[in-house]
């Protein structure tokens, strides 16, 4: 659903969390790794089980690796618990969560990974004796539902979900990933999606004149091809030719994103404004789709850096643009969710639960 690295050229981290005491008790509470693998940044964390249901993951040490200097994702691990700052004792379990499909094999396959993920090879290097994969979605799934309400941002829709139903977890970064967490009993499963490659839909004429224009060189144009970091660079260069504007030479989405913020380039402006809305008539179709009732949590990717510009854009108005069925969707709260070690803690919160279960 979303994920870009050759050799490592150095080490980029940012450590944000405070370590935590480690227990000596084998079992739920040793501390195991959980990474959040994303074509741009893998988030890694040593955890543990806390045993408290309220916050049933303690993130020990958390850091933050650039793909793009790393030549794969065994390099960043033992970077990891090379710089640990605390002794954790050993380290023999991990988790990870990740984008695509994967083999019989235990190799991934994902559209945006700059190198190859083998559970099989990462096992074999690091010594572990369990390293599980969980889509990056449904990771986030576990966790965003219950991040503190000083980390969300109400966009639309009631405080509170008036029913308890399905919700949904989506997110655009590298590429566009979805999840739905289906409530069931006292415990919850979750629905992990490739919504990011259905078709892309227009809702107005421009969004048509702009799919025609990339339906020039593909057959297939899939949501996170204008949903996504590098979707809206698409929606740029697209917009360029609609408008007969020369191409701007614009390489990376921040480029976009910064020159529309300041107000210096109108084009680069339109070209998120027509992300924001495309966003909002997607959110909304998955809405209806999944059924969703218990609300929505727009998560990380670059939502969080547009945040203000996202508030005042037509993403509420054409979210609930779905004729008849408007009135439904006004009952559904709309949250951005703004917590960096969401994936990480969803990641855990999977691991511990599957280990419940064998």
């Amino acid at each position: 659903m979303r994920g870009p690295g050759r050799g490592h050229v150095g080490r980029r981290v940012v450590a944000i969390a405070n370590p935590l005491p480690t227990e000596t008790s084998r079992g739920a509470h040793d501390a195991f790794i959980a990474a959040d693998v994303g074509g741009t940044h893998v988030r890694i964390g040593l955890v543990r089980g806390s045993g408290d249901a309220g916050t049933p993951v303690h993130v020990l040490e958390y850091r933050k690796y650039a793909c793009a200097e790393h030549a794969g994702l065994g390099d960043i691990v033992q970077d990891f618990l090379a710089h640990l700052s605390l002794d954790h004792g050993r380290v023999t379990r991990g988790v990870i969560a990740s984008a695509g499909y994967a083999l019989e094999d235990g190799t991934v396959i994902t559209n945006n990974l700059p190198w190859r993920l083998s559970l099989a090879d990462l096992r074999t290097r690091l010594g572990f004796d369990d390293v599980r994969l969980v889509n990056d979605f449904e990771a986030v799934a576990h966790a965003a539902a219950q991040v503190d309400a000083s980390q969300v941002l109400q966009l639309t829709g009631p405080a509170i979900a008036p029913a308890r139903g399905p919700t949904l977890i989506l997110g655009p970064g590298t590429g566009l990933g979805a999840a739905v967490w289906i409530p069931v009993g006292a415990r919850a499963v979750v629905l992990a999606t490739e919504a990011g490659q259905a078709a892309l839909t227009a809702g107005n004429a421009l969004e048509m004149a702009l799919l025609a224009e990339m339906l020039k060189t593909r057959t297939h144009v899939p949501v996170e091809h204008a949903l996504s970091g590098p979707g809206l660079l698409n929606l740029h260069a697209a917009l360029c030719a609609v408008r007969g504007a020369a191409p701007s030479g614009y390489t990376h989405p921040g480029q976009v994103t910064a020159a529309a913020l300041s107000g210096e380039d109108p084009l680069a402006r339109e070209s998120l404004d027509v992300f924001c809305g495309l966003l909002g008539s997607v959110v909304g179709d998955m809405a209806l789709l999944y059924g969703v009732q218990g609300g929505v949590y727009l998560a990380g990717g670059i939502l969080p850096r547009i945040r203000d510009f996202l508030i005042n854009s037509s993403f509420v108005a054409r979210f609930l643009n779905k004729g008849t069925m408007r009135e439904a969707l006004e009952r559904i709260p709309v949250k951005l969710v703004e917590h960096g070690q969401l994936g990480v803690v969803g990641a855990a919160k999977w691991y511990l639960e599957q280990q419940q279960e064998d």
